[in-house]
């Protein structure tokens, strides 16, 4: 017996994928997805309707948030910005962080819950990404389940699950493959919707994690450096 309805928040990325992997093992899933204007937004979309078809999902909800690219300030929403080649060993917020995002995101699938009376939240970040975006460390959640607690009905009782926050990207990619999360589904890239370019962020570290597994990532790669 599945405990109840989880929202998942679900970019279409593979860390967001496993995220729904795990949450489906206890929940039923409501998957939101945030369209904000980001250079593969198409891209996403169709790897996230692709993952909530492939775990029949009971409801699936897309969100537009384009005040994000009207505030600008991320080489993500800003074309004018140019999006960084990876440097892994990067510990400043690089140009790819998009400005308080996942606080906006929370809020969404906070305000959905409710109203579908679920009782989880899922969120796919991880602790491994904090040094460069800090809407990705446990204490933020850990302060926005007290502003849930607070600013909800008295009767509303939803707990922000992070299940992979602790773990590198070598053992999501691990736990991917044990749950059969369809990690061919996923896109990460963040700046080609054709091929994934191999050299951003994002792909630098995704092709680290299955590098570090030893197995093969199964998207297409413009190229694939070895990160190891």
């Amino acid at each position: 017996m599945k405990n109840g309805l989880a929202v998942v928040a679900a970019s279409g990325g593979m860390d967001s994928c496993v995220t729904a992997a795990i949450a489906n093992q206890n929940y039923r899933l409501a998957l939101l997805h945030i369209n904000y204007g980001q250079r593969t937004e198409q891209r996403e979309l169709k790897a996230f309707h692709d993952i909530a078809n492939y775990y029949k999902c009971e409801k699936k909800l897309v969100i537009d948030f384009s005040h994000f690219a009207k505030i600008g300030g991320s080489s993500l929403t800003d074309k004018n910005i140019n999006v960084s080649q990876a440097d892994l060993s990067n510990k400043s917020i690089p140009t790819s962080y998009v400005p308080f995002r996942n606080s906006n995101i929370l809020s969404a699938c906070v305000s959905w819950a409710e109203v579908l009376g679920a009782s989880a939240v899922f969120i796919g970040a991880v602790y491994e990404d904090a040094t460069g975006y800090p809407d990705c460390r446990p204490e933020f959640y850990e302060a926005f389940q007290k502003v849930i607690n607070i600013g909800t009905k008295p009767e509303t009782n939803i707990k922000i699950e992070t299940p992979i926050i602790h773990l590198s990207k070598a053992e999501i990619v691990k736990k991917g493959i044990e749950l059969g999360a369809p990690l061919h589904l996923t896109w990460s890239c963040y700046q080609s919707e054709d091929e994934a370019c191999g050299v951003c962020d994002s792909c630098a570290f995704r092709l680290r994690g299955f590098q570090q597994a030893g197995v093969e990532d199964p998207i297409p790669y413009k190229t694939k450096p070895n990160y190891l």
